[in-house]
């Protein structure tokens, strides 16, 4: 798609809907004109894209045509409701919000209402709102199944839901269920392409996830995610990336735990970053006062627990860290999407991943079969790497700035499966596995050093390295207990440091090509 002169102009002055969103009106009102009255279509649009704007004009139009009819438009989100409160009476659609406190004695006045779904079915279910003459239901974040209650009162309208991702938040309620056809919006690499979205620059750091353990609703537990992230390792990794990776910029992290997030803020603290943190036990008045610092600094980072994966519009945003792991593709796509608003000097934002959840479920960007995957939920979720099939497929690698002090190394991967499997087939026991992967850290310590405090001081910082070298150990010989691999890595650190003291000149002397001693 190449943007005409006339949209150009559109995009700059904001005034007027983009080709791609007319053209998505365009196909939603001919399956209006086509399909039966209480028909369910489904909408597919990236975050960024506009789906808010798509569907007010979609209002405004059809309350135009239809003097007869109203519409009723659906959130999960008091934020999302406000919104899209705004976002009507600016196409010229007076809407009532029917909330907690709403006064339903007008509502008769309004031709279009929002609402929230707890609310909405409370004043249904007492008879609160007469429904007869709407037409048209729009639901808005539609992966949300909390919506399928109130479809009973609906039977006779044409109910739309808009989603970025066509996936049910409930593996147990597939969107087929509920919905008859799937229309897809323009795609993320698209609106990259021509600078309706900013493009992720994004880092992937491998993290061992198989201590995780996976809840009835088929992601995470809250628990076995705390373990993990708040060990000093993880925070420590967590840190160092951002150092590495985001250092000075505006930052946002996604945890999976309050206790999670509490330990992240402490860890920045410490380490003297401008951080807070947010949850959903802070007030309104706290939320706030967050959201305008977080705004209004340069160099924030807000550590929060999914609250913000969605209602949440802040385009400064320069990095997204996902320090958890997800098996959701829909909060994967939304976590990233908060950071890919574009501004006038914002044209990429930085994903950092801390959860191998790129591994899983591809860069964001990628194309996606989200008629595949509408159709087959259950052959898509089924076919997703498990976590041991994803560590399976890990190399390490050193970040930049480590591996530029390792420079005069050209390789200096070492490859434990390779090793221990030619170890066994001789009849070697599987110890030298990990005496010989001591033996070449000592040696590109050495290649790269001027003496052995060199060494030394680079050996420290080899400890991703070893770590990854001892879970591929572990894996080889099937042993994995928390208190065996603890003894283990530390091991393995005391007899680098040993060999590093006892061989430095030795194996100096070879690298340099030094005459031995008469």
């Amino acid at each position: 798609m190449t943007l005409t002169t006339t949209e150009q102009e559109e995009k700059k002055t904001g005034k007027e809907l983009y080709n791609y969103q007319k053209e998505a009106i365009t196909k939603i009102f001919k399956r209006f004109e086509e399909a039966p009255d209480d028909y369910h279509l489904l909408f597919q649009l990236p975050t960024g894209g506009g789906k808010t704007v798509i569907f007010s004009e979609l209002v405004r139009q059809y309350l135009k045509h239809h003097k007869n009819k109203k519409v009723l438009i659906l959130t999960h989100r008091v934020e999302l409701c406000k919104q899209t409160c705004a976002m009507l009476s600016d196409f010229g659609v007076i809407n009532k919000v029917i909330d907690s406190k709403a006064n339903l004695d007008d509502h008769r006045d309004y031709s279009c209402y929002v609402a929230m779904v707890e609310t909405l079915n409370n004043r249904l279910n007492d008879n609160k709102l007469d429904i007869s003459d709407i037409g048209l239901v729009i639901i808005d974040e539609a992966h949300y199944n909390s919506f399928t209650k109130l479809f009973k009162f609906f039977e006779n309208s044409f109910i739309l839901g808009v989603t970025a991702t066509p996936l049910s938040s409930n593996i147990q309620l597939p969107m087929t269920d509920n919905y008859e056809e799937l229309i897809i919006g323009e795609t993320i690499e698209t609106l990259i392409k021509n600078k309706f979205l900013a493009k992720a620059k994004t880092y992937s750091y491998n993290v061992g996830l198989t201590s995780l353990v996976v809840g009835v609703n088929g992601d995470y537990t809250v628990k076995s995610s705390d373990d993990l992230y708040t060990n000093s390792e993880m925070l420590g990794k967590l840190v160092r990336a951002y150092e590495e990776r985001s250092l000075g910029k505006k930052t946002l992290i996604f945890n999976n735990g309050i206790n999670t997030s509490i330990n992240v803020f402490e860890a920045f603290k410490m380490a003297g970053y401008p951080i807070m943190h947010l949850d959903n036990t802070a007030t309104k008045r706290e939320r706030e006062f967050i959201l305008r610092w977080f705004k209004k600094t340069p160099n924030a980072i807000l550590t929060s627990v999914s609250i913000l994966t969605t209602g949440f519009d802040e385009p400064t945003v320069d990095t997204i860290i996902l320090n958890r792991a997800t098996r959701s593709l829909t909060l994967y796509y939304q976590m990233i999407g908060r950071g890919s608003r574009i501004l006038k000097d914002k044209t990429s934002f930085t994903v950092i991943d801390l959860g191998n959840n790129i591994h899983r479920f591809g860069m964001w960007g990628a194309k996606v079969d989200w008629q595949k995957i509408f159709k087959y939920p259950n052959y898509y979720l089924d076919n997703l790497l498990t976590d041991e099939e994803l560590e399976d497929n890990f190399r390490y690698e050193m970040p930049d700035e480590l591996r530029a002090k390792f420079s005069k190394t050209e390789d200096v991967f070492f490859n434990v499966k390779k090793v221990y499997t030619e170890a066994i087939k001789v009849g070697e026991s599987s110890k030298v596995v990990l005496s010989r992967s001591i033996e070449q850290h000592a040696y590109i310590c050495i290649e790269n050093s001027e003496d052995v405090y060199d060494a030394l001081i680079l050996a420290k910082l080899l400890g991703d390295d070893i770590d990854y070298r001892i879970q591929q150990y572990l894996k080889c010989i099937c042993k994995s207990t928390n208190s065996f691999t603890d003894w283990l890595k530390e091991d393995y650190r005391q007899k680098l440091r040993a060999y590093l003291l006892a061989n430095f000149d030795r194996v100096f002397e070879e690298i340099n090509g030094y005459p031995p001693e008469e």
